[in-house]
């Protein structure tokens, strides 16, 4: 890329054009999903090298209906997202299929820190339900994040 090119890209105006309600939806179905199938896999894991934990899967079953068991799941989705967000640059697999992705303020790639602080404010309990507010959802406004459409938007360019 010559000089004059390169000058041009670095002038480009930031224009962040937020993901809308449903795609964020969207989003959230598709990586509950992925939560799922991982969860139930470490189950499957846990199972396949303990056999004899089998015989106390009645007792499991109870714990995880309480609302200790309840906020053990939030915690671990919680934890699951921010690891998920932070080692994909702020994306997805609900997000690739949207086409969205979490960023700064200013639309710079957000930081594993900043994925893992999205994690965890998503275990408060009705996060999920903050989206009826307004688009921005908690995990949004505590985390100094949004969540944009990456094809209209206009995002800086970070050196690698």
């Amino acid at each position: 890329m010559n000089e004059a090119n390169e000058h041009l890209l670095q002038d480009l105006e930031v224009n962040l054009v937020r993901a809308s309600t449903g795609k964020r939806f969207a989003n959230h179905l598709v990586d509950l999903i992925i939560f799922y199938i991982f969860y139930f896999g470490i189950y499957i894991i846990y199972f396949a090298i303990n056999p004899p934990a089998l015989e106390d899967i009645d007792k499991l079953d109870a714990s995880t209906s309480s609302f200790s068991g309840t906020l053990i799941i939030m915690v671990f989705y919680g934890i699951f997202m921010g690891v998920y967000e932070g080692l994909f640059k702020g994306r997805t697999l609900g997000k690739l299929i949207t086409n969205t992705k979490a960023v700064n303020l200013d639309g710079t790639t957000i930081s594993f820190k900043t994925a893992m602080l999205r994690g965890l404010c998503r275990a408060v309990p009705f996060d999920a339900l903050s989206a009826f507010a307004n688009v921005d959802m908690w995990h949004d406004k505590w985390s100094d994040s949004c969540v944009v459409d990456v094809l209209p938007s206009t995002l800086p360019i970070e050196d690698k």
